[in-house]
C-alpha cells in the first residue's frame, strides 16, 4: 500500500507555474521531488534535492506539537527551525539560479 501511495504521487507530481511561464525555477522548485525521494528512503537524494525539506518538516511537526502540548521551548524552537527553514531554501534558489 505504501509503494502504490509513492507511485501516485509520482505519477501525480504537478510541474511549476511560475518555472512554466517565466522559466526559472521558484524557491520551492525540488521540494515535490525531494519529499517523494524521502519517502522512497533515498535521505541523501532528497537532501541533495531541496535541503530545506527536512527542516520544514520538522517545523511543521514542532509546531503541531506545541499546539497540543504548549512546550515551554515550543515558540523558540519554531522560531529557529522557521529561520534555518528560509535560510536554506534562499541558500538552494540562489544557488540553483547561479548554476
Amino acid at each position: 500500500m505504501w509503494q502504490q501511495f509513492i507511485n501516485w504521487i509520482s505519477k501525480n507530481n504537478s510541474t511549476c507555474p511560475f518555472q512554466e511561464h517565466i522559466g526559472i525555477s521558484c524557491p520551492g522548485c525540488g521540494f515535490q521531488s525531494s519529499l517523494i525521494a524521502l519517502l522512497k528512503g533515498n535521505l541523501i537524494e532528497s537532501i541533495k534535492l531541496y535541503p530545506a525539506l527536512l527542516p520544514i518538516l520538522a517545523t511543521l511537526s514542532l509546531l503541531l506539537v506545541h499546539i497540543n502540548f504548549k512546550l515551554s521551548w515550543g515558540t523558540k524552537g519554531i522560531k529557529i527551525l522557521f529561520t534555518l527553514s528560509v535560510i536554506l531554501i534562499l541558500f538552494n534558489y540562489f544557488h540553483k539560479l547561479s548554476i
